[in-house]
């Protein structure tokens, strides 16, 4: 997820701590509780993109693919990032330090707020379409939700206008404000259905109305809120790959469908782009194909879909619009990963491998002839040395390349 949504829910995070644990006798001690739990709810929401920092290990793109969402996100290796950021604020907030020695209830809550923002970030990176193997080393495959759109503006609603509603009553109207005018801004620039908008004011205005009874009951119907969303996005992925399915039997009736990945509209359960994976061991032949569905096309027929994510033209009632296909063999694509080590080490990010022209483009980011972050032009790194440290996540192909489980 974008680093506003992770912000968002680690502040709420430290709120509803500060909320659930009982009051600190000193009126200034509590006021050093609650603005340390807010720190290190943020703080430790965030602390896992720091890989970033590690990306220059490898020559792009692969530095990226192989360091983002890498070890940072990895179960095994929050422990650590939650010492560091509790080391951080012990050594850097002497009113924090002291709050630490005095109060045992202070030091429940601060360690409590690092494991949980660590393990949230993972479950919100989880949600979409790139994925997470929090479990590596034990377990190198990668995990997808393909629930929810990278950036969503759902969770900014929700959480945001909590967060918004706990502050000040002067402090409050200008994020709100702000937030509103954003998603006008989206819809107008054609990122958001204005339909989206309605989504959006009633969740925002759930929140509000149950902050007329408390903040922490703003804080919570945040939460079921987006509980709630992800639970109507999972419906409608399971709507969606039982329909795309059902074309691929007519469209391809031979082939053995391997992967259906799923990326979601902002804000839009019913508009869905995806891809399929699949292969016909008999032909020794591989196909990858992208397109984009709408589950009510009565109501919202793919043209209707932001052509921004890749909406569609299309009549009235159209329900899925095909966008592209590739095929390969099977036999070049297991040559290529065997002879070519940058082409390999690729293999342990892609999961819709697309080749064309000496590059290589996993298609849940773009088309073919539209170079984005994860393409590699493997023909002109052929003969160069090999990229080293290779992380050893698991392969997303490993199908395709007669490798086993990856």
């Amino acid at each position: 997820m974008d680093n506003l949504t992770h912000s968002l829910v680690g502040l709420a995070l430290g709120e509803l701590v500060e909320r659930a644990l009982p009051a600190e006798p000193d009126p200034m001690r509590g006021r050093t509780r609650r603005r340390a739990l807010l720190t290190t709810g943020l703080l430790a929401s965030n602390f896992p993109d720091l890989d970033l920092i590690l990306t220059p290990l490898l020559a792009p793109p692969l530095g990226y693919l192989m360091h983002h969402r890498g070890h940072t996100h990895t179960l095994l290796w929050g422990l650590p990032q939650v010492a560091l950021l509790l080391a951080l604020m012990w050594l850097l907030r002497p009113r924090v330090r002291r709050l630490l020695l005095e109060s045992r209830t202070a030091r429940r809550g601060l360690i409590a707020t690092g494991v949980l923002g660590i393990v949230l970030h993972m479950g919100f990176d989880g949600l979409n379409v790139y994925g997470v193997h929090p479990f590596h080393p034990f377990d190198a495959r990668w995990l997808y939700g393909d629930l929810v759109f990278i950036v969503e503006p759902v969770f900014w609603t929700a959480f945001g206008t909590a967060m918004a509603m706990v502050a000040t009553r002067r402090g409050r109207w200008p994020p709100l404000v702000l937030l509103a005018a954003a998603f006008a801004a989206f819809a107008w620039m054609g990122f958001l259905q204005w339909g989206s908008l309605v989504l959006l004011a009633g969740v925002a205005g759930a929140v509000m109305l149950a902050a007329r009874r408390s903040g922490t009951a703003a804080l919570v119907t945040a939460v079921l809120a987006c509980i709630g969303f992800i639970g109507v996005q999972a419906l409608g992925a399971h709507l969606a790959r039982a329909q795309i399915r059902a074309e691929l039997a007519q469209r391809d009736p031979g082939g053995r469908v391997l992967d259906l990945p799923l990326s979601a509209f902002p804000s839009n359960p019913l508009c869905w782009a995806f891809a399929t994976v699949s292969d016909d061991a008999g032909a020794g032949s591989y196909a990858v194909r992208v397109g984009v569905l709408s589950l009510a096309p009565d109501l919202n027929p793919v043209s209707q879909c932001p052509a921004r994510f890749g909406g569609q033209p299309g009549g009235r009632t159209t329900a899925l619009a095909w966008r592209m296909e590739h095929t390969g063999s099977l036999a070049g694509l297991r040559a290529l990963q065997r002879n070519n080590c940058h082409f390999d080490a690729w293999t342990r990010f892609a999961r819709v491998p697309s080749l064309a022209g000496g590059n290589a483009t996993d298609l849940r980011f773009g088309e073919p002839d539209q170079p984005n972050f994860s393409t590699l032009p493997y023909a002109r790194l052929a003969g160069q040395p090999c990229p080293t440290p290779v992380p050893a996540w698991g392969r997303p192909r490993a199908d395709l390349l007669g490798l086993g489980a990856g």
